[in-house]
């Protein structure tokens, strides 16, 4: 009878060990918070950038009125964010910081908060991308380092992005519409293709 307890706990240990790599696994295979769609359009000297509202877990809306572009730094900076809502709050806080520190110089934020992004253990495990613009520049920051500008006045991020740019490339072609008009109308059609996207839009302009 003795000789029986130890097998019998290691059929125990033997059996929560498999539960436990069980449930690690269906944790690692739960539905993520997706979003989003973020647009910026520069034309004719005006910088307007659009974000549209849903909030995404698995096949379910949970928030279809989310405010992803927001001014900051006095309203002198308009930023937008997709990916991980609480981490996208956590680096705009580190953007602002910067901002701050270097005088409100945008292109000298963006890079050291690439920087810090990208080497901080706790950091470079945030899943967010920014666009960050003022009057002069606009900038699309990631965590692998990157500070991308736009040649042709144009970023965005987000699921429905390449749908999005799309339509903002072709509406500045072939259009004489405003950077405020580009930006909603392109959302709009992203909207229209994206199941990450919706309609209800908000827009900021510099």
């Amino acid at each position: 009878m003795f000789k029986q307890i130890p097998l019998v706990c290691q059929f125990e240990h033997f059996n929560l060990k498999i539960y436990h790599k069980v449930f690690m696994q269906l944790n690692k295979n739960q539905p993520r918070i997706r979003s989003t769609t973020v647009l910026l359009v520069t034309r004719n000297g005006e910088t307007a950038m659009a974000g549209d509202g849903q909030v995404t877990l698995g096949e379910t809306i949970i928030k279809g009125n989310a405010r992803k572009v927001r001014r900051i730094f006095n309203g002198s900076v308009v930023v937008g964010f997709a990916g991980a809502t609480a981490d996208a709050f956590s680096l705009l806080s580190k953007f602002e910081n910067k901002l701050e520190q270097y005088q409100g110089q945008l292109e000298r934020a963006a890079i050291e908060l690439s920087k810090e992004w990208r080497t901080d253990k706790y950091l470079r495990h945030l899943e967010a991308l920014l666009i960050v613009a003022d009057k002069k520049d606009a900038f699309l920051i990631s965590g692998k380092g990157d500070v991308i500008s736009s040649d042709e006045g144009l970023l965005s991020v987000g699921s429905g992005s390449m749908y999005a740019l799309a339509a903002a490339r072709a509406l500045i072609k072939h259009t004489e519409l405003s950077a405020k008009e580009i930006a909603l109308e392109s959302l709009k059609i992203a909207g229209e293709i994206c199941i990450y996207t919706n309609s209800d839009i908000i827009t900021e302009e510099i």
